[in-house]
């Protein structure tokens, strides 16, 4: 065999692996791009969540200390629309 052919050879080798590489790394980044924007999202619907679940609480415990032992119990604030109350439900 020529010498030549097998440097060339060789050299194609190495490029290919380096560029199948690469492709793999892009790929990687894509997911997690892909993954982080998603953990985003969901954080941020988890904080407002818990947001609204806080101002009900508080709701909450502010009629709690209207109502008395010996004043007549009106009824509870309601929970906002935008608050998931499936977690607690049975």
């Amino acid at each position: 065999m020529d010498v030549t052919a097998l440097v060339a050879a060789g050299v194609g080798a190495v490029v290919g692996l380096l560029g199948w590489k690469e492709s793999r790394a892009s790929n990687h980044r894509a997911n997690f791009t892909a993954i982080t924007g998603e953990l985003r999202t969901d954080l941020t619907e988890e904080r407002t969540q818990r947001r609204l679940l806080a101002w009900y609480v508080v709701d909450l415990w502010r009629w709690g200390q209207r109502v008395g032992p010996d004043t007549p119990a009106g009824p509870p604030p309601d929970p906002p629309a935008e608050l998931d109350l499936s977690p607690w439900q049975r």
